[in-house]
């Protein structure tokens, strides 16, 4: 045997202990528990969601609209049969999305999601002209003026571009984008609740109630899922239920009364 390969009983263990020594002095990485992007109760809650959305909508246009034959419906001209077109197309676009993450389509998912970031420019457009319209034909549900109804169709699709473009913006966020896209569409509940025989009819300061249930189911699962309510949650939800409450008051204001009827001329 080669001398080179004789290792004596001291050598082997200096170099054990060298080993040890050099060893414990590296850096140890620490092992990072990462929460899934998109758990399956994360899709369950957000699905069931959607299709409380959707419950409310066929409930409050089921007589107007959609019993009523949709593009055969008595709605006064072409303008609010695009209107009614668009906003249910953008009902049915979210649940589709909504099925392509379930079904981990993801990159389907983000190919739509372009077509759904347009149609929302289109619906944005198409609110502000059929709110005008309405303006103009002297529509002012829940025993409100007009120029005081106004206030409400406008705010909404204000609040539901600013949430819109903010979601495109953070597309690359799965948490932050679900839940401002669901906010936005929540924010647009308020025409179906207003339909709704009975109670909410019969009272209609009280049909903010609706989407404050709503947000609060967002907060409290963020809460049980995550353990504290996301910030998206927080600052859009916060943003929708005070515009909400002011807009109003707001809309008694000799301004906004002044801002109508240059609309409405």
């Amino acid at each position: 045997m080669h001398t080179s390969q004789i290792h004596t009983g001291p050598e082997r263990s200096l170099s054990r202990r060298h080993f040890m020594a050099t060893n414990a002095l590296r850096p140890q990485v620490p092992v990072v528990r990462t929460r899934p992007n998109n758990p399956l109760w994360d899709r369950t809650f957000f699905s069931s969601m959607i299709l409380v959305l959707w419950a409310l909508v066929l409930y409050g246009f089921s007589r107007t609209y959609f019993l009523a034959g949709m593009v055969r419906a008595p709605l006064p001209n072409t303008l609010i049969h695009v209107h009614g077109a668009a906003f249910t197309l953008w009902m049915v676009l979210l649940f589709v999305q909504t099925a392509l993450i379930s079904a981990h389509r993801v990159l389907w998912h983000k190919r739509l999601g372009l077509f759904g970031f347009g149609l929302a420019v289109a619906m944005v457009i198409l609110g502000l002209l059929a709110a005008t319209d309405a303006l103009r034909r002297g529509s002012g549900p829940l025993g409100l003026s007009p120029a005081t109804f106004y206030v409400i169709p406008v705010t909404d699709m204000v609040l539901f571009g600013i949430f819109i473009s903010f979601s495109y913006r953070l597309r690359s966020k799965p948490a932050a984008h679900k839940r401002l896209i669901l906010i936005a569409t929540i924010g647009l509940t308020g025409a179906a609740v207003g339909r709704f025989p009975g109670f909410f009819h019969a009272n209609p300061r009280l049909q903010d109630l609706v989407p404050l249930v709503l947000l609060l189911t967002i907060a409290l699962y963020d809460r049980i899922a995550l353990g504290r309510v996301q910030r998206t949650t927080l600052w859009a939800g916060g943003t929708l239920m005070v515009v909400h409450l002011a807009r109003i008051p707001l809309a008694f204001t000799p301004a906004w009364q002044a801002f109508a009827r240059s609309m409405h001329g």
